[in-house]
């Protein structure tokens, strides 16, 4: 049902922008929990941007906002956290966001950038991870780089590109990416995350790096990693 268009029926305001509604697909009607920032008809069409479980309720729950607005999985939480007696317990985003870095360390010898591949994973890129509720951007990528490979990172200033895609079907992932500088090589990986890990130079770096996303990342990152002291 994600990514899904549908027609709205509103029939209760259970918090600012938050309301219960009716929503038709196709010629099934379903119960729904209408997010919005905006001001709001008692019908429109919109889309479904998550499916929830609560606990005490059977079934799934439509969440559904009008066309354009984008929700991230902390911000719907804390949006239904207001819905009284119901507690979320599950749910599935349209809309992904995580945050991560591209880490260097230099030594007199060299300069290597760190890649890795993910449990499962083909590729070797970046480490990342979702981002958390009340936490920046920052924060998150500092957080899930300390608990992916063990190290404590800086942050360089004037470095923040945004990498989006498609990872699976319908689901519209955005991947914040920092400039991190790490002041030892002494990986320590999550093994529950990670499968494996490399240090390289950017010349290398290129050629493992297969999405052209990741290629653009290199470059934007390597005149400010030669600029680092």
């Amino acid at each position: 049902m994600l990514a899904e268009n549908v027609k709205a029926n509103i029939f209760g305001k259970l918090s600012e922008g938050l309301y219960s509604a009716y929503v038709g697909v196709g010629s099934v009607r379903k119960n729904a929990y209408v997010i919005t920032r905006r001001r709001v008809g008692e019908y429109f069409d919109g889309v479904v941007v998550a499916v929830a479980e609560f606990e005490g309720q059977p079934g799934e729950r439509l969440i559904v906002s009008q066309y354009g607005e984008v929700f991230y999985e902390p911000e719907l939480r804390e949006r239904l956290s207001k819905l009284r007696n119901v507690r979320v317990r599950s749910i599935r985003c349209l809309y992904e966001k995580s945050c991560g870095g591209i880490i260097f360390y230099k030594s007199k010898q060299n300069t290597k950038i760190l890649l890795v591949k993910n449990n499962n994973g083909r590729y070797w890129s970046f480490p990342k991870g979702h981002i958390e509720d009340g936490e920046t951007e920052q924060e998150t990528a500092i957080r899930e780089i300390r608990e992916e490979t063990g190290l404590d990172v800086t942050l360089v200033e004037g470095f923040r590109e945004i990498s989006e895609y498609c990872p699976f079907g319908k689901i519209r992932k955005r991947v914040v990416f920092f400039l991190a500088r790490a002041f030892t090589d002494n990986v320590r990986i999550q093994e529950e995350e990670i499968d494996s890990y490399i240090w390289v130079d950017l010349q290398q770096a290129r050629k493992l790096c297969t999405y052209d996303n990741d290629l653009r990342i290199i470059e934007k990152a390597e005149l400010m990693i030669h600029l680092a002291k």
